[in-house]
């Protein structure tokens, strides 16, 4: 391929990136999107392997890369479970970052490339230098996001004394090490100071999501998620490549609107998050100086059967996922539930918080895995209206997001958060294992309100046992 066609080929595969993503704004639209990327991926990458920069005896290295990575993807498509897709999305994540890296210190190494004057040298270094720094940040902090998500390591945040001076000295260190990477002469003498900020790199990397607690993952996964773009167009600026350079900035800048979505949705600060602390892992109830929040009342308890009755003599219900659902995997028996109750004749309605789960959009993949219908997945600024008109409200593993605290006590940790007001329906039914609290680690009044019922158990095995007594 000549050229002037791999750049056609490459407008035709940025114009699909950009379908892409919005496509994946709507969830009627996401198959679509997916396809549009697939598509524009493909071209992509065969514009680049046939291109005048790859020569034919590179070809069975390509190649073989290509059969090597697309099994291991397509093994990870036919094994993992939707519900471990946030941990799988983290992982993906840092592969971006790890191959930032690798390119960059490729890049550095390569003494092919000529530079006509010292500042296209110059600049190239930078190049190389911010590309593995990213890269390398979003590497670790990725893998530390995979055991957060996955559970192999703990949702409590990991608060070093004066962590944010550490912070400061790494970022002190890294630009005296970028300094005498620039004035180093010969590759030899730049790879001492190019090691020491990968070093500082990947620390800082650990350092700032071990930091952040469990209730902010869905933003640390949409932050990484921008991280990760950006990285990629690093590594298009390394490799001269404006395709890799408008994908990367894509992703970067998606990705960075979307944490702010989703700080928005938490009234959270992006600042604050980095600077961590926020979510205990669902520990211990939280004690509260709030009046407002604390407990007041008594927990009252509801059969399956009860639980049945009331959604049998409903006339509008809305059911609100969270976590819990996903760990119960409890999805298909959530549709079943829903798809009988819509025969009878009851309006069966999903109320979808923004950080619902462990990453942007988390429980619209489950439903959809489910096969619930997209007209009646509403997000949670569609729907909070209804729920004084709402007969039963059903959460199912949701916490933190149905948190009356959240509107009363000015001094509880979610303060100012938009929550859906479950509590304003005629009745409230809150599935859980226990009373332990969210990861925000903060007790919740919903419990202990009067219209509330707690259906205390297994998500899954509780809600075959509402299907069970619904089809009695």
């Amino acid at each position: 391929m000549t050229e002037s066609l791999v750049t056609v080929a490459y407008i035709g595969a940025t114009i699909l990136f950009i379908l892409s993503l919005g496509g994946l704004s709507h969830p009627e639209s996401a198959r679509r999107g997916n396809l549009f990327g697939i598509i524009g991926m493909t071209i992509a990458v065969l514009a680049t392997v046939f291109g005048p920069r790859v020569t034919p005896a590179g070809w069975s290295w390509i190649v073989g890369a290509l059969v090597v990575g697309g099994a291991i993807g397509l093994y990870a498509a036919r094994t993992v479970k939707m519900t471990q897709m946030p941990e799988l999305v983290a992982l993906m994540h840092s592969l971006v970052g790890l191959a930032a890296c690798l390119v960059g210190f490729a890049s550095y190494v390569d003494t092919s490339t000529v530079f006509p004057t010292a500042a296209e040298k110059a600049i190239h270094e930078v190049e190389i230098y911010v590309g593995i720094l990213i890269g390398a940040i979003t590497f670790s902090g990725s893998l530390i996001a995979f055991g957060k998500l996955s559970g192999k390591i703990g949702g409590k945040p990991l608060l070093l004394p004066a962590r944010h001076w550490i912070n400061l000295l790494g970022l002190l260190v890294v630009i005296w090490f970028g300094r005498e990477f620039l004035r180093a002469e010969g590759i030899a003498a730049g790879m001492t100071p190019l090691i020491v900020m990968t070093v500082v790199a990947l620390l800082f990397g650990i350092h700032m999501v071990m930091a952040i607690g469990g209730a902010d993952m869905p933003v640390v996964v949409s932050m990484l998620n921008s991280y990760s773009g950006w990285a990629a167009a690093a590594t298009g600026f390394m490799l001269s490549n404006d395709l890799l350079i408008v994908t990367g900035a894509l992703v970067g800048s998606s990705g960075a609107i979307l944490s702010y979505i989703m700080c928005r949705a938490m009234n959270r600060n992006f600042i604050s998050v980095i600077a961590g602390g926020f979510g205990s892992g669902g520990g211990a109830p939280a004690a509260s100086s709030g009046a407002a929040a604390q407990p007041a009342g008594e927990v009252v308890a509801v059969s399956a059967a009860d639980t049945a009755e009331q959604l049998r003599e409903a006339k509008n219900v809305i059911i609100v996922p969270g976590y819990g659902m996903a760990v119960a995997q409890a999805q298909h028996t959530v549709f079943e539930i829903t798809k009988l109750l819509r025969e009878k004749g009851v309006n069966v309605r999903f109320g979808i918080h923004p950080v619902a789960g462990r990453m942007p959009g988390h429980m619209n993949v489950l439903l959809a895995e489910a096969k619930v219908p997209y007209d009646v997945v509403l997000e949670m600024d569609e729907i909070n209206g209804d729920f004084p008109d709402t007969d039963v409200a059903m959460v199912i593993g949701a916490n933190d997001i149905v948190n009356p605290a959240a509107q009363d006590d000015p001094t509880s940790p979610i303060a100012g958060m938009p929550v859906l007001e479950v509590w304003k329906a005629r009745t409230s039914i809150v599935m859980k294992r226990s009373m332990a609290s969210g990861y925000a680690g903060v007790d919740n009044p919903l419990f202990y309100k009067d219209n509330n019922r707690m259906l205390f158990g297994d998500a899954k095995k509780m809600l075959d046992e509402v299907l069970a007594a619904l089809r009695a």
